[in-house]
């Protein structure tokens, strides 16, 4: 199956890793209308829920009853959810110690220094 739709769309998924960005940026709630809006993407109403639904199940979003349907919030901000995905890699891989290599190996000295703080910040925490 193509990545790309026939009428020349998006590639498969574009909207689930679209959707989420207006609902960070909004201080409220939004429906599948509103964010539909602010995407300026036109699909039809129904794949909107569909993409907010699957969203919400996978847990990235919270639902709020609004009116006859749902407003729809984030559960966490961008860079949690970013967190969540680099946990869960490095959870079902066996060695991880080298996952962790590879991953700090390549990090430029400013991301460095700042790992090692927020290291030494946790095991100060922990105490």
């Amino acid at each position: 199956m193509s990545d790309k739709r026939r009428d020349g769309g998006r590639p498969h998924g574009g909207l689930v890793a679209d959707a989420p960005a207006p609902l960070w940026e909004a201080c409220e709630p939004m429906t599948e209308r509103q964010v539909d809006a602010a995407l300026d993407r036109g699909p039809a109403r129904t794949t909107m829920a569909t993409i907010l639904t699957r969203l919400h199940d996978k847990g990235t979003l919270r639902r709020i009853p609004s009116g006859r349907g749902f407003a729809h919030e984030p559960a966490q901000d961008a860079a949690g959810l970013v967190a969540g995905r680099m946990r869960r890699e490095l959870e079902s891989e066996p060695r991880r110690g080298l996952v962790l290599r590879r991953f700090v190996s390549p990090l430029s000295e400013s991301d460095e220094d700042t790992l090692r703080c927020l290291l030494l910040e946790a095991e100060d925490g922990s105490e």
